[in-house]
């Protein structure tokens, strides 16, 4: 459960964090700080923040209403925080807050920004020059964009994160082995098919939209469980609608929030409080196997179709095995624990060449007994909406 911090002289947190290593207990966990996020930043200790995920204003600068064809509103983002006079003016707000994203994040710390192409490369270059070095780019094409209206440009069917250190010869955290069992034992690419914000995950309010620019919690469940591990703190300086804080709580992520605005304050803390932290062994992930098939399983478990901790089993129920976070199973019987993707431990279990996990293995839904495949199913179409 969330709560709302009232901010501590910056100075003096400073102070403090110079004269003595930063404990946990001292970091307001799981609190929104209320107010400018710059400010809100600066009330922490140096060093002391394991990642920083941030989703700033787009400075998209539209410049009046927009409007389908047939003359309806299309809801976009036309709040004053995503205003900017000029492009020097958000350059300015960009450096202010990297340079406290710097001081908070721990030597070996991440960062990850999120923008289009009207702020992306600004940012990108101002990250830069601060010393922070970018690992990747990372591509989230959106299976489900909204459409040209207008019809005079190619649709936004994408937008970009930087993943980046410290500096360049830093220290970093990649959870290699987590992502590659995510993607079904292939390396994870740095394009991300994922779809937008849609259905029952988009938060309303008297059937409108609470926050414009809600993103899917698919997308940050991947940004944390591939650089963080369990009980590492996530700081969001961007909170609006909590979806950090909603995906740290169930991976077993410490987070804390910064944002300004009332309405997206409510509201996170209402989805924040129903989330519930993912038992232990589904938290566990693959630490140390061939044509891909076109949704990976562990998509699944992002979207939240086959949750960590579903139970699956064979046909025949000869083993039961249980979903975890990184989209490997694991079974434990008499002989001890066996973990492997859906391919990788049906093989081992049958003492075949191969095996197709999505097949092999079933789950029950509704009272029917169903291979996963069937869920494999319902995502494509999810997508294809």
């Amino acid at each position: 459960m969330g709560e709302i911090t009232k901010l501590r002289p910056a100075a003096a947190n400073r102070r403090a964090a110079r004269a003595k290593p930063v404990d946990k207990g001292d970091l307001p966990l799981g609190q929104i700080l209320v107010g400018d996020c710059i400010e809100a930043m600066r009330s922490l200790p140096d060093a002391s923040v394991d990642l920083v995920f941030a989703d700033p204003p787009y400075n998209l600068q539209l410049g009046g209403d927009l409007n389908r064809p047939d003359g309806s509103h299309v809801d976009a983002v036309t709040d004053d925080w995503d205003h900017f006079d000029s492009f020097a003016l958000y350059d300015e707000f960009t450096r202010d807050w990297l340079v406290e994203a710097k001081r908070v994040l721990k030597p070996d710390g991440g960062l990850w920004v999120i923008g289009s192409y009207h702020n992306i490369y600004r940012v990108g270059a101002i990250l830069q020059d601060l010393g922070f070095w970018i690992l990747n780019d990372i591509v989230w094409r959106k299976s489900n964009p909204m459409p040209n209206f207008r019809g005079t440009r190619f649709t936004n069917a994408h937008e970009t994160l930087l993943w980046c250190s410290q500096g360049e010869k830093a220290k970093y955290h990649f959870n290699y082995r987590a992502m590659k069992t995510l993607n079904d034992e292939l390396q994870m690419r740095s394009d991300w098919v994922l779809p937008i914000c849609n259905g029952a995950e988009r938060l309303k309010e008297g059937g409108h939209k609470v926050h414009p620019t809600q993103k899917p919690e698919s997308l940050l469940y991947r940004v944390l469980l591939s650089t963080t591990e369990k009980g590492d703190v996530v700081l969001d300086p961007f909170f609006g609608t909590g979806t950090t804080g909603a995906v740290a709580k169930r991976l077993g992520r410490e987070w804390i929030g910064c944002e300004r605005e009332g309405v997206y304050i409510d509201a996170a803390l209402k989805r924040i409080e129903k989330e519930l932290p993912l038992d232990e062994s589904a938290l566990t992930t693959m630490q140390a196997g061939r044509s891909a098939p076109k949704v990976a399983f562990g998509a699944l478990v992002e979207t939240g179709l086959l949750k960590p901790g579903t139970q699956l089993f064979d046909k025949k129920q000869r083993w039961t095995a249980t979903v975890r976070t990184d989209g490997s199973l694991e079974l434990k019987g008499s002989g001890g624990k066996q973990t492997g993707s859906i391919h990788g431990l049906g093989k081992e279990l049958q003492g075949a060449p191969s095996c197709n996990g999505w097949t092999f293995w079933h789950y029950e839904s509704g009272g029917e007994i169903r291979p996963i495949d069937a869920a494999r199913q319902l995502y494509l179409l999810s997508v294809e909406d």
